[in-house]
């Protein structure tokens, strides 16, 4: 795994992911495209820059404060997860790093189903797997999740928050080992930005095959885990919730597409390169990743009829 960075600019609206311009999300997909790049010269007009109200955060008095803010929206994505219907029992986490101490994470207790989690039940691990003083009642930590999540996080600075579930369609997928191919306009949202790990090496319950998923994930924002399900990790967990949910959707798309073609002797119609990362430096930065998580955080309130400031007003 490559060296840990000290102290990782985390949680800012200009840190090197979250900013997520446009100019990022092509030198990124021009660096991965083994030469399909170089024959797009394209640039999308910037459709997103005017949308930066949307997804800046609130003005904090204190790193307490922003530490409590990004609890509250961690909480608010496991319970997204769970209407979503992404739990398969005690299996799943997502996982997000302090940004006081960015050498441990926030996690999810072992046991609690995702639509009931509040910020106060999640707690803090460092990357030994010690569970921090200032972590909620609930201490039990699913040893999967801590093999997993600390390594991406030691190997990869840039990740803020990972999230990783047994959902139905990304499940099913994984199961054949294969690419996602670039189908549909969604899809490019991971033109040469996810990986596939192939081989299944049981319960990730050793550090070893947290290293090999961390090895198969890359630079990459998503890895399909054969046999298993899916693996996001992005610089914030807006992005990492819309990518999930993302990636999941373009599963159940190539599935259902896959079984027509083949029920009417047909192939699926594969969008080109060039088009391809057109698409992506449009769909695929992070910094359209919050953008579109924006409308899951809107429903979730509007259902429960509480956001950030009627939180902050009662339980601070």
């Amino acid at each position: 795994m490559s060296p840990v960075a000290t102290q990782p600019n985390v949680h800012a609206e200009g840190n090197g992911l979250a900013q997520g311009s446009l100019k990022q999300a092509t030198d990124v997909a021009q660096a991965n495209s083994n030469g399909a790049a170089s024959q797009s010269s394209r640039t999308p007009p910037d459709l997103l820059s005017g949308l930066r109200d949307l997804i800046a955060p609130p003005k904090f008095s204190s790193q307490l404060e922003e530490r409590e803010y990004i609890k509250f929206r961690l909480a608010q994505a496991f319970r997204i997860f769970g209407n979503l219907g992404y739990d398969e029992g005690a299996a799943g986490h997502i996982t997000v790093r302090d940004n006081i101490r960015p050498d441990c994470f926030w996690v999810n207790p072992f046991g609690k189903h995702f639509s009931l989690i509040q910020p106060g039940d999640l707690i803090l691990v460092d990357h030994e797997g010690v569970i921090q003083d200032e972590s909620g009642p609930i201490r039990r930590l699913n040893r999967a999740a801590y093999m997993i999540h600390s390594a991406i996080h030691e190997a990869r600075p840039d990740v803020n928050c990972a999230a990783h579930s047994h959902s139905i369609y990304g499940r099913a997928f994984s199961t054949l080992g294969k690419d996602l191919d670039m189908i549909t306009q969604d899809s490019c949202t991971f033109y040469n930005d996810i990986a596939v790990y192939r081989q299944f090496g049981g319960i990730v319950l050793e550090a070893e095959e947290g290293e090999h998923i961390v090895k198969a994930l890359g630079d990459k924002k998503a890895v399909i885990l054969q046999n298993h399900g899916l693996l996001v990790a992005a610089g914030s967990v807006e992005a990492t919730l819309f990518f999930y949910i993302a990636l999941e959707k373009c599963c159940q798309v190539q599935l259902l597409a896959d079984a027509a073609a083949d029920g009417t002797g047909d192939k699926t119609i594969k969008i080109s390169l060039e088009e391809a990362l057109y698409t992506y430096k449009v769909l695929g930065s992070e910094f359209a990743g919050k953008v579109n998580a924006t409308t899951y955080y809107q429903v979730l309130e509007a259902r429960e009829g509480v956001d950030w400031e009627s939180y902050k007003a009662k339980a601070l």
